[in-house]
């Protein structure tokens, strides 16, 4: 199931991939200018759309990263703040921690529903399941707090000025946090499903 979420948001690969440009970004900010820096990462992201195209890979993800990377670039560039490199990532985190909490309030939990359309091939039968239900909600209330707890982290970086720091910061508190919440939610979903299933027929 793991397996399956991450081949749905673009593989282990493409979760690889589209961390490159910020880490030569980072790399080439530290040693060089801003400009150079801003180049870099936005050649190195066409670079990896265009390989994924020559192999005729999807390319769906690598052109997100692709649009990710060059409006920060563009942000950065025109204010002449390495910082602005990081705005939207942090805009963009703000508001799906926000929207992870707002769904956990209202009964409809995002992680639920993501979890229907990335495992569940669309069914959402767990909504008639009061144990599975709560066990979305509650996993979505944490993948809301987490959220916001990094985001906040890279907020107080930014606004403390903090450069460099901001952008370790974001390759620390990307995917590693994202895995293990992956992680959990799957074995959470799984060892509920497993309580909650009819227990088998004699003889079956």
């Amino acid at each position: 199931m793991a397996e399956q979420m991450a081949d749905q948001l673009g593989g282990w690969r493409g979760l690889v991939e589209s961390s490159i440009p910020v880490v030569v970004f980072v790399i080439a900010n530290v040693v060089g200018d801003l400009r150079p820096a801003v180049i870099a990462s936005v050649a190195v992201a066409l670079l990896i759309a265009g390989l994924r195209l020559a192999q005729r890979r999807p390319v769906r993800h690598a052109v997100n990263g692709l649009v990710g990377i060059a409006i920060g670039a563009a942000i950065a560039w025109r204010t002449g703040n390495e910082r602005d490199f990081y705005l939207p990532g942090i805009l963009y985190g703000i508001g799906y921690g926000l929207a992870l909490l707002l769904s956990a309030a209202i009964k409809q939990p995002l992680v639920g529903w993501i979890w229907s359309v990335l495992v569940a091939k669309g069914r959402s039968e767990w909504r008639d399941d009061p144990r599975l239900v709560r066990t979305f909600t509650q996993l979505t209330v944490l993948w809301g707090v987490v959220w916001l707890a990094k985001v906040g982290v890279q907020a107080g970086l930014y606004l403390a000025h903090q450069d460099t720091a901001l952008g370790v910061a974001r390759l620390a508190l990307g995917y590693p946090p994202y895995a293990l919440l992956l992680l959990i939610t799957v074995w959470v979903v799984r060892r509920v499903t497993r309580e909650t299933a009819p227990p088998p027929l004699p003889g079956a």
